[in-house]
């Protein structure tokens, strides 16, 4: 799905210029005042991609240097991600269904949860919301692109 994003954006860059549209005026786009825009929304997915995998093999979560401003800056943190993940041992995988997590959502507050619960009930609703929201802004923006292009290759 992070393929499939940067694809999109791929395409949202090149409907701005072909359109001479500025790319903030797409990168800041929201569906609503109180929600946050399209490179929030890339910016969001990556951290959900990175970090619960990282959590469910027990190693740090990455933290990402540099701003989320332009197209090549959200390519780069897909890039990123998807490096971060695929740097991750298959095996390291094996048992964290359940294994127990720890989330702390606000302080003070702690929630502990199990490894399958965490990935199905949280972690990939997450990542979901934020990637179908990127593709809906740039949907509702004129960018033509479809359900091909949100699945990409699976």
């Amino acid at each position: 799905m992070l393929t499939a994003l940067s694809g999109v954006l791929a395409k949202a860059e090149a409907h701005a210029t072909e359109r001479k549209i500025d790319p903030p005026a797409l990168l800041q786009a929201r569906l609503f005042p109180d929600m946050f825009p399209l490179a929030r929304q890339v910016q969001i997915a990556c951290d959900f991609a990175g970090s619960v995998s990282a959590r469910l093999v027990g190693v740090a979560v990455p933290a990402y240097e540099g701003g989320d401003a332009t197209f090549a800056e959200l390519q780069q943190r897909i890039a990123a991600t998807l490096a971060f993940i695929g740097g991750l041992d298959a095996a390291a995988f094996e048992g964290s269904e359940e294994r127990e997590l720890v989330l702390r959502p606000g302080t003070p507050k702690e929630r502990r949860i199990g490894g399958r619960a965490y990935l199905l009930a949280y972690g990939l609703p997450q990542f979901f919301f934020h990637v179908t929201t990127a593709y809906d802004l740039l949907r509702h923006n004129g960018v033509e692109v479809g359900k091909k292009d949100y699945m990409g290759a699976y």
